[in-house]
Formats: structure tokens, C-alpha cells, sequence
């Protein structure tokens, strides 16, 4: 990509940072009389108002809580939508792309929690995702060093690895990440996986989002913004979290 359509994706990221900042604090007021629905509607309002636009199949964004953060693509619904309630887990997962033209997606993903602490098993869960996510930064940054594009395998299996490590794998049930384009938000150029033969490319952003879902309980997922420039640099283009917020 050239630098002016790398710079279209970060504005993009910047802003969606800031509409998932606002709606964690629309939660953390409404407490027990908002649903995810109404996240969801408020958030792609605030897309009209920023100047972003969504993709045409997927236009409902991901606001979970409680036991919905443990299905990977939960799209709220008007009829039955759950109240979010104090001392809930809660995943937004936002993507869009300014409405311009060669504008790349931005697409990011991250935890609140509607009380004063996660529990502990939640507190760990994020722990978990949150190392895979910086091993597979890691594993990065060490072959960028050699000035080596790693494959989807080996980007997939740096995380996948960190899981199995610690008895955790089987509940990892989506790709690592996927390339970020104009044309679409997933894997347009590349994207990470076992089944992928497909190799990271430098200029392109994409994602890194490993999570784990244990069914009917809950979910974690962290989800980031990155590209490699022309000089083998990792450049984050967006905030990496680093702890649950507390709404």
C-alpha cells in the first residue's frame, strides 16, 4: 500500500478507539438499562458522525456480554437482546474504514467489565490471551530482525503454541489474524492460519487477535492493528490493551 492509504487505516483505528471508548462509558452509565443492541446501534451512529463506514455484510458490530463474549461472532439483535448488567463481561469488537476512496479497514477488539474487578478465572483467561498476543508480537519482531516475513503457519503456531503450553488450545477457535484492505475487512491479502499458505506482506496492515471462549460461560479476545513497513519495522497503529477496563 502507499503511505497515504496506511495513513487513511490509522485515522480509521484512531477513531474507532475513540468510539469504543465512548461506548464503554455509555455501559458504565447505563448499567442494568442499556442493551447490546443499543451498543450496537450507538456505535454505528457514531460511524455516520466520524465518517466511517462498515461492510455491507456484516453492518451489526459485536457488543457481548456476560455469557455471549463466548461465541466468536455474536451480532445482537433488536428482539431479545441482553440487558448488560453490573458485574458483567462485556466484548466490543468494532471495524470500519473511512468513506474515501483506497481506504483501508481498522478493526479492533477489547474487554470492560461492569464492577469494581473481573473474577479471578475471567482476570486469568485475559492474562492468557493477552501473552499469546505479545508472543506472537515477539515471534514477529524476532524474524523482522532477520529481515524475514514469517508465513501464516508460523504466525498462527506462535500463539497456538502459548496455548498449548498451558492446556488452553482447544478452546482457540478462530485464525491468529488476517490482513486489513480497502475491498474488505478480512484477509484480502493474507491472513493467519494452519490452512493458509499464504505469507505476511510489508505495507499492508492486519490484525493479531487470539482469544478463548469457553461455551456458555464466557470469552476473551484482544485484537490489534499493525504493518511492517519497507524497513522490517513493527508498527503498531492503534492502543494495545493491557488490562480490563473497568466501566
Amino acid at each position: 500500500m502507499k503511505n497515504k492509504e496506511i495513513q487513511k487505516h490509522i485515522i480509521a483505528a484512531r477513531k474507532l478507539n475513540t468510539i469504543k471508548d465512548k461506548a464503554f462509558k455509555l455501559i458504565g452509565e447505563r448499567i442494568g438499562r442499556i442493551s447490546e443492541y443499543e451498543v450496537n446501534a450507538f456505535i454505528v451512529s457514531e460511524f455516520k458522525k466520524e465518517g466511517l463506514v462498515t461492510e455491507k455484510e456484516y453492518p451489526s458490530q459485536i457488543a457481548a456480554s456476560g455469557p455471549n463474549t463466548s461465541f466468536v461472532h455474536y451480532f445482537p439483535k433488536r428482539r431479545g437482546s441482553r440487558i448488560i448488567k453490573k458485574n458483567n463481561l462485556v466484548l466490543i469488537d468494532v471495524w470500519a474504514k473511512l468513506d474515501e476512496k483506497d481506504a483501508p479497514f481498522a478493526d479492533i477488539t477489547w474487554m470492560g467489565y461492569t464492577g469494581k474487578s473481573a473474577p479471578g478465572n475471567v482476570r486469568k483467561t485475559f492474562n492468557l490471551v493477552i501473552g499469546a498476543r505479545d508472543a506472537a508480537i515477539e515471534f514477529l519482531k524476532s524474524n523482522l530482525r532477520k529481515k524475514k516475513l514469517p508465513g501464516s503457519k508460523e504466525m498462527e503456531d506462535s500463539a497456538r503454541n502459548y496455548f498449548r503450553k498451558r492446556g488452553v488450545e482447544k478452546h482457540f477457535l478462530h485464525g491468529l489474524g488476517h490482513s486489513l484492505s480497502a475491498a474488505r475487512v478480512h484477509g484480502a491479502y493474507f491472513h493467519f492460519s494452519r490452512k493458509s499458505d499464504s505469507r505476511l506482506k510489508t505495507t499492508i496492515p492486519f490484525t493479531i487477535e487470539p482469544g478463548l471462549y469457553f461455551k456458555n460461560k464466557f470469552g476473551v479476545r484482544s485484537e490489534i492493528n499493525c504493518y511492517v513497513d519497507r524497513h522490517y519495522h513493527l508498527i503498531m497503529t492503534g492502543k494495545v490493551q493491557r488490562k480490563i477496563v473497568t466501566l
